[in-house]
This record gives C-alpha cells, sequence and structure tokens, in this order.
C-alpha cells in the first residue's frame, strides 16, 4: 500500500503540471472505486483551474474555486502525468485531461478513492478526525508523551493508529522504531519522555529520507512519472527477517502484530 512517503511524492509530482491548469474534461471508464466516482465528476471539473496540490495523510487533495477533489491510491494505486496519446490500460480507471497531458488514475485493485468535497476539509468523514501530520511542528514529543498515557497498546500498533499521528504506515513504523531503539510491542504508555522524544525525531527522519529516496516500490508503487521508489534499498529491518542487523549483526527477528509483520533487533530493541 503506498503510504505517506509514496503520497506525497506523487503530490510533488504532480503539482508542476497542475497548478494553476485546467481540467479540459474527465473521462471515467471505471466508476466502482471503494466509494463510486461522483457520476457528473466531468460536468464539475471541467474548465475549472487547479489552485492548489496539497496532501492530508494519504489523501491527496486537488483545490478548485468550487470544491476539492479527494483521491486516495488505495492498496496498489497510482497517478501519473502521461502524453495524451498514451493507450489507457485495463486498470487505467480515470483521466484528467489537461491542455498538454493526461493525468491517469491507475488502481488494480479498485480500494482507491476519487471524491468531490463542498466546504470545509476539516469536517469531511474521511478527514475530521485525523491526528497531526508527522513532519508538522505541531507533532512533537510533549504531543506523543501525551497521546500515549494510559495506553496498554503496543507502540507500533499505537503509531499507526491514525488518531495519534498520520501517515506513519508498517514499513516506517518498523524502522523508526529501530532507530529509536524501541521494541515494536512495548506498551506505549510505559514509554519515558525521552523515548518519545527519541521516537519523533526517528519518525520525522525516516520519512523524510523515504521522500527524498521517491518512497518505496514493493509491487506496484511508481511516481508521477512512472519511476520506481528506491527507500526500500536502505531498509534496516523490515521485510529482513533472520539477517544481520546492521548495528549490532545480530539476527533480526519478525512477530505479527495487528496482522501485520513486525521486524526488530533483539539487541538493539530490548523489550
Amino acid at each position: 500500500m503506498p503510504e505517506l512517503p509514496e503520497v506525497e511524492t506523487t503530490r510533488r509530482g504532480v503539482e508542476p503540471w497542475l497548478h494553476n491548469q485546467v481540467i479540459r474534461d474527465v473521462i471515467v471508464r471505471e466508476p466502482r472505486l471503494r466509494w463510486p466516482v461522483p457520476p457528473h465528476l466531468a460536468d464539475t471539473l471541467r474548465d475549472l483551474p487547479v489552485r492548489a496540490v496539497d496532501r492530508r495523510a494519504k489523501y491527496l487533495l486537488l483545490h478548485f474555486d468550487t470544491g476539492c477533489l479527494l483521491i486516495h491510491l488505495g492498496m496498489s494505486g497510482s497517478l501519473r502525468v502521461v502524453a495524451p496519446d498514451t493507450p489507457a490500460g485495463k486498470h487505467d480507471h480515470i483521466d484528467f485531461v489537461l491542455d498538454e497531458r493526461l493525468l491517469r488514475y491507475r488502481d488494480p485493485r479498485r480500494f482507491g478513492a476519487v471524491l468531490w468535497h463542498i466546504g470545509p476539509l476539516e469536517f469531511h468523514p474521511l478527514l475530521k478526525d485525523l491526528g497531526p501530520e508527522p513532519l508538522d511542528p505541531a507533532f512533537d514529543a510533549a504531543a506523543l508523551f501525551a497521546a500515549t498515557r494510559g495506553k496498554r497498546a503496543a507502540i507500533k500498533l499505537v503509531l499507526m493508529n491514525n488518531h495519534t499521528v498520520v501517515g506513519v504506515g508498517n514499513i516506517y513504523a518498523n524502522e523508526a522504531l529501530f532507530g529509536a531503539g524501541i521494541h515494536p510491542a512495548r506498551e506505549a504508555g510505559a514509554l519515558s519522555r525521552g523515548e518519545c522524544d527519541r521516537l519523533v525525531q526517528t519518525i520525522k527522519d525516516t520519512l523524510s529520507r523515504a521522500i527524498a529516496a521517491g518512497g518505496s516500490t514493493l509491487r506496484d508503487f511508481v511516481d508521477a512519472e512512472g519511476k520506481p521508489g528506491y527507500f526500500q534499498q536502505t531498509y534496516q529491518v523490515y521485510d529482513r527477517a533472520g539477517l544481520p542487523c546492521p548495528r549490532c549483526a545480530t539476527s533480526i527477528c519478525h512477530i505479527r502484530q495487528g496482522q501485520r509483520s513486525s521486524y526488530y533487533c533483539p539487541q538493539c530493541q530490548p523489550c
């Protein structure tokens, strides 16, 4: 699944092609996504300029004078800028027609979404209960320390809860916890203020490095130009069970948490 670095990489890739550009038409080949594509989307967007391209959590936000288009890439989606004569593939469900390019939404599993919203975004049901952005100054040691007090759940599961902080998906939670020297099964409420400070810093560093590397490509993800990400080449623990820890050479361990895989070094991340 595209996580925050992949979505931010996509945003940065499409923004130069979209900012103040006019949507000339919208071609919907398959409206049956996670939620149905609005039936009159072409009529709604035709001849409107894109005023801004933002991101909130894993949602891309295309702002227009009359509303906002929310795009989610689902489990395996991508948003690419292609030439107008590029043939559409089986899973290329939506084209946004620009003057010189197409913005093409591809989603093999159809778990993503393309939704139209009018009004303040903070009241949208998909956005209103989200926690802070991990790269914003508001997400700091004090915020994480307060959010974890009294919680007996494992810290990795708490980090992946969008009410605590958005966009810290499975891959990057594993990597950040390793960087902070914290076992993924540690009780969240047992973390000290110092550990919270260390963990916040490693989350920010991990996500920043992943964005700089264009995200991770494990299966389907490509950026706006169709290129894969390269952060997976620098994983410290994720998907490295049985391999030596890059710090101490102890074998990386694997456990299941909340139906997701967790990886850690038992020497560097004591329970």
